[in-house]
């Protein structure tokens, strides 16, 4: 039941559990410790502070005791804590545990569960959070009222998450979501958006969910103009990359046909300016198109669409993908025989005129990397292709890991 609080409990005896193996469940701690010299049977005592706690919204101390053995390793150490502290980090067993086999001294182990503490504290802290008044679900069910219980998508049982639908004037439907506060509406509910830019909701403590959806309308009535841009590039090019565009997407790999593409980034502020160009492909093939694109720019027209612009200074109908034959561009890596792989699609050609086969990065460094006749100069990598032996050239990137 949202917002309920857990009975207390009693006090109880200390409890020791032992991390070296034994699956039993653990005990754990975190910041400012006071230790004595190491030796056999080292104990180490960390104390945690109540502004600590009380940053969280707990008022009161806790400590715990690390009991070390005489070789100071974590793996083996034990720990000792208070009741409290074992509810806190309840469900933590498993991270505890692994931390401790991993830290390499007590300081690191230390700050690992400060870190552990925080979150589940944090996670403790909303679970059992108390449950807003009841004017705030009576408010909440009148302001949904006003605003059309046809536009509502989902709310969960605590009235916290609400998703609500609207229409573009293109049709295309859209989904905003709102996370509400325990004070709403003194305080902003957080919203998320699929969009291209940031949307920051206006807020006052008068303020409403009609508000916020009205700014969602306006934001929609906005970004119309690149969303009508990128849906027609879809329609009518094959798109490469990405494969299922979402909403915020201003980037689309397009294909050209000969193992030949071109890469664009468009300004969602923006949409019919010249976007970002990047080409991929054999150099006998991009570079004639990058030579039109710098002889046509000045025939770009910010009235026409961005698609028609692209055709008129490459000199190109972009072909779509029900019009294109396997053989006209054959995607699939030549050497791990995959189209994709780690969500990379092949985006290295070789120059050959009468080869032209296409590869991933990764699959051509480590094709050349291992042949004898190979050479490197700084980030380009010289060989030979793996199909037709001829010359073959690597410029490696930032996606190659």
């Amino acid at each position: 039941m949202c917002g309920a609080r857990p009975a207390d409990k009693p006090p109880a005896a200390p409890q020791t559990t032992n991390h070296g193996g034994d699956g039993s469940e653990p005990v754990a701690p975190v910041p400012a410790a006071s230790a004595s010299e190491p030796g056999e049977n080292s104990v180490r005592r960390i104390h945690f502070g109540s502004g600590f706690m009380e940053h969280f919204g707990f008022g009161r101390d806790f400590h715990l005791r690390i009991v070390l053995p005489e070789d100071l390793q974590m793996k083996n150490a034990r720990l000792l804590c208070s009741w409290q502290l074992r509810a806190i980090l309840n469900g933590y067993h498993q991270i505890v545990q692994q931390r401790m086999q991993h830290s390499p001294d007590l300081m690191s182990f230390m700050m690992e569960l400060k870190m552990i503490l925080e979150v589940a504290l944090k996670n403790k802290q909303e679970l059992y959070a108390p449950p807003p008044p009841p004017q705030f679900y009576a408010s909440l069910i009148e302001e949904i009222g006003t605003l059309g219980w046809d536009k509502l998508v989902y709310v969960d049982t605590c009235l916290s998450t609400i998703k609500l639908k609207a229409e573009d004037a293109s049709g295309r439907k859209h989904l905003i979501t709102l996370k509400l506060k325990a004070k709403y509406p003194a305080e902003s509910p957080d919203c998320f958006v699929d969009f291209p830019v940031s949307f920051s909701v206006s807020w006052t403590p008068q303020s409403s969910l009609i508000s916020i959806y009205g700014q969602f309308l306006a934001a929609l009535e906005s970004l119309k103009a690149f969303w009508d841009v990128m849906d027609e590039i879809d329609e009518k090019t094959w798109v490469l990359e990405p494969e299922k565009p979402t909403r915020s997407a201003t980037a689309r790999r397009i294909a050209l046909g000969n193992n030949a593409s071109i890469n664009i980034n468009v300004d969602p502020r923006h949409p019919t300016m010249l976007p970002e160009c990047c080409f991929l492909g054999a150099d006998h093939v991009v570079k004639p198109l990058g030579i039109k694109l710098s002889r046509n720019i000045h025939l770009w027209d910010p009235e026409n669409s961005l698609l028609q612009n692209l055709k008129d200074v490459l000199e190109i109908d972009f072909p779509a993908r029900a019009n294109l034959e396997k053989s006209d561009f054959s995607m699939d890596c030549g050497i791990c025989y995959a189209y994709q792989l780690d969500g990379a699609i092949p985006d290295q050609v070789c120059d050959n005129s009468h080869c032209g086969q296409p590869f991933h990065q990764i699959c051509l460094y480590e094709w050349l990397r291992g042949l004898l006749t190979s050479r490197q100069s700084f980030n380009i990598i010289f060989g030979e292709c793996p199909y037709c032996s001829k010359p073959i050239t690597l410029k490696m990137s930032g996606r190659k890991s």
